[in-house]
């Protein structure tokens, strides 16, 4: 894979009280509809932890969150159609929250810009029972383990 670029990025599965998790609805060119956990890319010098905290205020205006475990990984591969690629390795946090009305620090405007176009809280059951996209796309059976098992020992590759 001639020019493959492979990002490091920090997501979080944010669950509140009720094991509800905040989603991001994703809005791609070429009517791509996806919603995934909140995070994004690690910048130099940044730790996933530094990374999350900042995507986090960024995307929802959570400030402060106790990033819990590392319990889940990712690694997603694009390919385009001239032929490169591009990747995104995503490490994946727990963090355990009280219920809050998302309140992002970045306008709507910036957002839109990076393809972001809803903040929403979804139960298993509903994002089950969805005709819509999840990343990863077994999010519902991984949460159902989580709630049911609690963290993993070691991290889970999720898929893409």
């Amino acid at each position: 894979m001639d020019g493959l670029r492979i990002r490091e990025a920090a997501r979080a599965v944010l669950l509140d009280p009720d094991d509800r998790v905040l989603l991001v609805r994703f809005e791609f060119p070429g009517d791509i509809r996806r919603w995934a956990l909140p995070g994004g890319g690690v910048e130099p010098g940044e730790s996933h932890v530094d990374a999350l905290h900042r995507e986090l205020r960024e995307e929802t205006g959570l400030v402060g969150a106790a990033i819990g475990v590392h319990i889940w990984t990712r690694l997603h591969i694009v390919a385009f159609l001239d032929g490169r690629h591009d990747g995104q390795r995503e490490t994946i946090h727990l963090v355990r929250t009280s219920s809050f009305e998302p309140q992002p620090t970045h306008s709507w405007e910036q957002l839109n810009a990076e393809y972001v176009f809803e903040l929403r809280w979804w139960s298993v059951d509903e994002i089950a029972g969805s005709s819509e996209t999840f990343v990863p796309a077994g999010l519902a059976t991984h949460l159902r383990a989580l709630a049911d098992e609690g963290p993993p020992n070691s991290p889970v590759d999720v898929g893409i």
